[in-house]
């Protein structure tokens, strides 16, 4: 096997320069947010010392995440999706400025956390579909899964960088300081976003309305294979998404310095699969990414709430990002792979529910369950039942474990679409 076969493929970035813009925006913005992620929590820590008023945060983000999420789905497939990335990311950074006056305080306030907390989630969900809806417009077909590849290693990257630099700038200089690193960041994204071309609707796209709502869910609906990639991973985030807890992890081992290493564990362990995913461009049952990757974060995790030792804790939690990234390429493929595009930002907004309410409810049942069994035993008994869950899912949704980007109905439609408007562009 030669080493080009292993490496990652960089097809869409010469190929793409919407595609590097948004690369290079994304990256800054997740190193400013991942910043705000690690201080927020812990702010909230500090103000409390309560397990449960930490998971709340999931409560809080689930309500608009689920509401402007669907809706953001609709208006990608009905507006310019430049727009909706441009003003969405601006605001996002209006609400890091609202942290970091509350951090200069004399006395910081709790509430404001939890209201910030709720409109980064609410912006989030009206921003998500139109960007993962842009990618699948901008990206030939057969270069989606290199895109996912790379995406997931600039995600990675900055979940490596930013959790690690949070819990020292946060220990050493306080949480404005981190929150003043996340205002900088969405300073430059902005910027960068103003950059990227137009990406207008269909001249016959409908404004966004319930009616439209329903006939994305219906298509998502009929295709057992995307309903199982959204069980998949809400099942699998929702029992073993343990960063909630990770303050009192840390505690627990004696290790507080390690807690920005815990947030930044999952990153490494999926640069690594990373910078290791050239084959994955070869891949054709991508249902079978799905699966196997869930089931491998569910025992990693598993393992990490069983060992005491925090390096061991720190590989386990590696090894889990790594079979997430495995499960989100084949998700994200097998998205891109079917959906058409006139649908393409209603069942985007079904997507960022499908990944994004899972790790919110599993914030919530594991602070809960930390209240009440303790910290190590909410983490492994929640990889237990994701496992489990994986597994049921798997035996009841078989074309999700058949599914083959070669011969799937809706897979060969959109390839002869894409070829279509290509030829005629």
């Amino acid at each position: 096997m030669s080493l080009s076969s292993v490496l990652p493929d960089l097809s869409p970035w010469r190929s793409t320069r919407d595609f590097r813009l948004l690369w290079v925006q994304g990256l800054v913005t997740y190193f400013g947010s991942f910043m705000a992620m690690v201080a927020l929590p812990l702010q909230i820590k500090e103000l409390t010392d309560s397990p449960l008023a930490v998971g709340a945060m999931g409560a809080v983000e689930l309500v608009p995440l689920v509401i402007f999420g669907l809706y953001g789905g609709a208006l990608a497939d009905a507006v310019d999706r430049r727009k909706v990335i441009l003003l969405s990311e601006a605001a996002l950074g209006l609400l890091a400025v609202v942290l970091l006056v509350n951090a200069l305080l004399p006395s910081p306030l709790l509430w404001p956390l939890y209201v910030v907390a709720a409109g980064v989630s609410a912006l989030s969900g009206l921003q998500r579909p139109a960007l993962d809806s842009l990618m699948a417009r901008i990206v030939p077909h057969d270069q989606l899964t290199a895109a996912a590849a790379l995406n997931s290693f600039r995600w990675n990257v900055g979940a490596i960088a930013g959790p690690s630099l949070a819990g020292l700038v946060v220990a050493y200089a306080g949480h404005a300081s981190a929150y003043a690193v996340t205002v900088a960041g969405f300073t430059v994204s902005v910027l960068l976003c103003t950059r990227l071309s137009p990406a207008p609707a269909a001249h016959d796209a409908e404004k966004p309305s319930l009616k439209g709502l329903a006939e994305g869910a219906r298509y998502a609906w009929s295709r057992p294979v995307l309903l199982g990639t959204y069980a998949v991973d809400m099942a699998a985030m929702f029992f073993a998404y343990p960063n909630a807890v990770f303050p009192f992890l840390a505690d627990e081992l004696d290790a507080e310095w390690a807690l920005g290493l815990m947030y930044a564990a999952g990153a490494v362990g999926s640069l690594l699969l990373g910078l290791t995913s050239g084959w994955t461009s070869r891949v054709r049952r991508h249902g079978l990414l799905v699966v196997f990757g869930a089931a491998g974060w569910g025992l990693a995790i598993t393992a990490a709430g069983w060992f005491s030792n925090v390096w061991v804790v720190l590989g386990c939690l590696a090894l889990a990002g790594a079979g997430d990234m495995v499960s989100g390429l084949g998700r994200s493929t097998i998205w891109n792979q079917t959906i058409p595009d006139e649908l393409r930002g209603r069942l985007a907004g079904i997507e960022v529910l499908s990944y994004s309410v899972g790790p919110q409810l599993g914030q919530v049942r594991a602070g809960a369950a930390a209240g009440w069994t303790g910290t190590r035993p909410a983490i492994w008994s929640g990889g237990l039942a994701c496992v489990a869950s994986v597994a049921v899912l798997a035996a009841v949704l078989p074309r999700l474990v058949s599914y083959d980007a070669t011969t799937d109905a809706d897979a060969r439609l959109r390839r002869e679409r894409d070829a279509a408007r290509a030829a005629s562009s």
